[in-house]
């Protein structure tokens, strides 16, 4: 198989490729503005520059694609910040991929990174797979957008879709950005490393988890369904770990030492607990049928944060 992966340098897309290096045999075609931390393999084929450029994709499908990841975006704080960047790598970009692989026609899967973003604030007091998408931000809506393109196309038998709405994924790396949920991963990263730290939302704010190596797990499995799975359903939430930031700390704690409680101070920002630490129950049954999975437990995940 020949796969294409946008994103591939960033930070869920540099732990996808080493997988895939670990446990398959495929070509990989990566796709990235710059790749600064990805090193050289007789397997990968490494294109820098914009994902949406004709001429970049037309490198890109000079073999024909059999699997496509498109996890490159303009994440939710810089896609608020700069509206035409946003629309333009988010929504425009999506099309011109889509159009790519539509033109090359062959039909391959395409497993599209959406987002929770999708249901805005305020949540419902609980989410499960009937719950409307009504999103807040930019980037939620841009999201939102492109889940619809993939039902069309696939639709239109143009790809085999599916997009995963993706919840808040620890531990990123101390850098910059542009995520307005950034701060989960500072906290565990800060706390494990024995560091002080000041948290922007309160102890009994409540938010949505995954690990990267989690995330990478569900990706490979959508990849795995089967169309007959996909032709019924082709936008799935994820069974995540719904906990407060208290908990969090807790386990941080239970792993790392118990003196982790005594570094946090609390100082709430009310708009960032609104967005990123105001989150409900949910529930995905199905998602879990068919066999995608959650970290399992708040310690299993700060060990996995931080690999």
């Amino acid at each position: 198989m020949t796969i294409l992966i946008t994103g591939a340098d960033g930070y869920i897309g540099r732990a996808l490729v080493a997988r895939l290096l670990q446990t398959r045999t495929d070509r990989l075609v990566l796709l990235d503005r710059q790749f600064a931390n990805t090193q050289p393999h007789p397997r990968l084929r490494m294109l820098a520059g914009d994902f949406a450029d004709a001429s970049t994709l037309r490198q890109a499908m000079e073999q024909p694609i059999d699997l496509v990841f498109h996890l490159a975006s303009i994440p939710g704080g810089l896609a608020e910040r700069d509206v035409e960047l946003g629309v333009r790598v988010n929504l425009e970009g999506t099309i011109e991929l889509l159009e790519a692989v539509r033109r090359q026609g062959s039909a391959p899967r395409f497993v599209f990174a959406s987002t929770i973003g999708v249901f805005g604030v305020p949540m419902p007091a609980f989410v499960d797979e009937t719950t409307v998408a009504e999103p807040t931000l930019s980037y939620g809506a841009q999201k939102l957008m492109g889940e619809i393109l993939v039902k069309d196309y696939s639709r239109r038998g143009f790809i085999d879709g599916i997009a995963l709405r993706l919840p808040g994924v620890v531990a990123r790396p101390p850098e910059v950005s542009g995520l307005l949920s950034a701060f989960l991963s500072n906290l565990l990263r800060e706390l494990a490393a024995g560091r002080a730290f000041t948290c922007p939302v309160g102890a009994d704010g409540r938010t949505w988890l995954m690990s990267r190596s989690c995330v990478v797990d569900n990706l490979l499995h959508a990849a795995s369904l089967s169309s007959a799975q996909l032709s019924a359903q082709r936008v799935w939430l994820l069974p995540l770990l719904h906990a407060s930031v208290a908990e969090v700390v807790g386990a941080i704690a239970r792993v790392y030492g118990e003196h982790v409680p005594g570094l946090v101070r609390y100082e709430p920002n009310a708009a960032l607990q609104a967005q990123f630490a105001n989150f409900p129950p949910l529930s995905c049954p199905r998602s879990v049928a068919a066999g995608f999975t959650s970290d399992g437990s708040l310690e299993v995940l700060a060990r996995r944060a931080l690999e």
